[in-house]
Formats: C-alpha cells, sequence, structure tokens
C-alpha cells in the first residue's frame, strides 16, 4: 500500500486526537508546535489544518488559533426571527460589536429595498453578532433615516433591532423576503468573523416589512459557514 503523503498523516494523527483526547472548543496546538512536534514544513502543516476544516472537525480564528469544532447552530427559517431569538432558541448568549453607524447614501440595492430614491440617506450599522462570546455573523443593516436615528441612539451592544423596532417604537415586522447565497470571506469580512480568508460564508439579504408592506429593515447578513447550517419544511402542492 503507498504511504500517505506527510499532510494525510498529520491530519490522521490530529483527527485521532480529536476524537479521543478533545472535547469541542479545545484549542489544537499553534502551527509552530505542529511543525516541531511533526519535523514538517508549515505548508504540510497547513495543507492538514485546512482539510481538517473541510471535514467540519475544526475551526480557525483568525489571531487566536485552531479550535475544535462545536457543533453547527441549526436555524431554522420557518418564521421571521432575528439573532438574539435564534440564539436563545438553543440556549447560547448573543451579543455585539457595533462597528459603523452612520448616515450615508443608500446603495443601489439597499435603494430600491428600502423604496428610497436615487441619492437618498439612509442609517447604516454594522455590527459583528456574537454567540457566546464568538464571532457568528457580520451583518449590515439600513433602516430609513427617521427610525434609524432612533434606533441608532441605543445600545446596540445588548439590545436587537428587532426588540427595538417592536417593543419600544410600536413597529410590527410583519415578513420579509429572504435571498441567501454563498461567498467566500475576502480579507476584511474574515477579520470580523475571526476565520481565514476565503472561508465558507453564508449571505443573507432580508427586507423586512411593516404594516402596510413598507420596508422597515434591510439587512445583508454573513454567516460563517462552519458555525450555521438553516433547515426548512416546505409543503408541496398536488398535481392539477
Amino acid at each position: 500500500m503507498p504511504r500517505q503523503p506527510l499532510y494525510a498523516q498529520i491530519e490522521d494523527a490530529l483527527a485521532v486526537r480529536i476524537r479521543d483526547d478533545l472535547r469541542p472548543g479545545d484549542r489544537l496546538p499553534t502551527e509552530d508546535e505542529l511543525i516541531e512536534q511533526f519535523r514538517v514544513s508549515r505548508i504540510t502543516v497547513r495543507h492538514a489544518i485546512q482539510n481538517l476544516v473541510t471535514r467540519g472537525m475544526v475551526v480557525v480564528e483568525q489571531g487566536r488559533g485552531t479550535f475544535v469544532a462545536r457543533s453547527r447552530i441549526e436555524q431554522q427559517l420557518t418564521a421571521l426571527t432575528g439573532f438574539v431569538e435564534d440564539m436563545e432558541a438553543v440556549g447560547l448568549g448573543a451579543s455585539a460589536r457595533v462597528t459603523t453607524s452612520e448616515v450615508r447614501t443608500a446603495d443601489r440595492e439597499a435603494a430600491a429595498a428600502l423604496g428610497l430614491p436615487a441619492g437618498g440617506k439612509a442609517r447604516f450599522i454594522e455590527r459583528v453578532r456574537l454567540a457566546d462570546g464568538h464571532p457568528v455573523s457580520f451583518d449590515q443593516t439600513w433602516l430609513p433615516e427617521d427610525i434609524g436615528a432612533q434606533v441608532a441612539s441605543e445600545d446596540l451592544s445588548e439590545e436587537p433591532i428587532f426588540r427595538l423596532l417592536e417593543e419600544k417604537y410600536g413597529i410590527p415586522l410583519l415578513e420579509a423576503t429572504y435571498r441567501l447565497e454563498a461567498i467566500v470571506a475576502d480579507e476584511g469580512l474574515a477579520a470580523r468573523l475571526e476565520t481565514e480568508p476565503g472561508s465558507p460564508v453564508l449571505r443573507v439579504a432580508r427586507t423586512t416589512f411593516t404594516t402596510g408592506q413598507r420596508p422597515i429593515d434591510y439587512e445583508l447578513l454573513h454567516y460563517r459557514g462552519d458555525l450555521i447550517s438553516f433547515t426548512t419544511r416546505l409543503t408541496r402542492e398536488p398535481p392539477a
């Protein structure tokens, strides 16, 4: 039988260690430690780690290291819910880091979603959303300027926008359209999600409507593909 390549030998050795000795969230040795332990090159170690990432066994957090993967968070696409509600449903604590909050000219997609004229202004908010302290999603939110000014005055590191709109400002959220697509993280997105450039990301474009079919919230939600999965249940109409 042909001898396995070095990266495959390291991959197998780490997979056994993960299965037998480590728990979800435990940190693997650093690249330098693995290089010294196995007497191989950095590119060989990285190849082995990337294969484990592909297998869903580990996650790489930029600047922190490589960790044994936790079970994917399963998000139901059967009702209109926000991030905090989704995390609470699976027993995780939700928080946020606000990185941008400003009024700017809405881009073409946001303007169309919110029904704004070309060159219209809107409140733009960016947040890193965390589950038990780990980055899970990077959200870019556009709100009509009048509502956005009120929302931006709140502590968005603790208060979710959906809850503010409904409970504080009395704006019912009735339905939403979703568009999902798979992308890879560029350097900026990877840094916010604390993962590696090129990592898989699920991007959701969501427009939420209030009374009278008024669009009230347009968001681009970028979920780490190694931490989130979406499930739904569909019915089929009987043949005519």
